[in-house]
C-alpha cells in the first residue's frame, strides 16, 4: 500500500529494532509507488496480478482489500486483471484469486450492512 504501511510480518519489528533498515524499506517503497508514469491504481492491479499469478493467498487478499476499500477499485477491474492470470498462470491460481475476490468483496458488504 502506498505510504508506509506494510504488510510483511518482520517489518513491523525493524521500524523499533533496526532503524536503519527499515529507512531502507520505506525509501524503496516510496521510489515503487512513485506514480511517475503509471497512477497508483494501475500499480496497485499490477500487484494485484502478480500476486494472484503466485498463488500467494495472503498477499492476494492484502492486495485485494486494500484495492477495493483504499482506491475503490471495483470487482470488475480485478476480475480484468484475474483474466490475465488465468491466461499466464493457469487456472488454479486464477480460481483461488477468484474465491478470494468474492471472499473479500462479501466480507466489505457485510461490514457495510452492519454499520448501517
Amino acid at each position: 500500500m502506498k505510504g508506509d504501511v506494510y504488510y510483511g510480518k518482520g517489518i513491523r519489528e525493524l521500524e523499533g529494532e533496526y532503524t536503519d533498515l527499515y529507512e531502507v524499506v520505506s525509501d524503496l517503497n516510496s521510489a515503487v509507488w512513485n506514480g511517475k508514469v503509471l497512477d497508483y491504481k494501475t500499480q496497485k492491479l499490477i500487484a494485484i496480478g502478480i500476486a494472484a499469478s503466485r498463488a500467494d493467498a495472503r498477499a492476494t487478499k492484502k492486495q485485494i482489500r486494500s484495492a477495493i476499500e483504499v482506491l475503490g477499485i471495483t470487482k470488475d477491474e480485478i476480475v480484468d486483471v484475474l483474466r490475465v492470470v488465468l491466461l499466464t498462470s493457469g487456472m488454479p491460481a486464477f480460481s483461488k484469486s477468484l474465491q478470494i475476490l468474492n471472499s473479500v468483496v462479501e466480507a466489505i458488504e457485510e461490514g457495510k450492512e452492519d454499520k448501517a
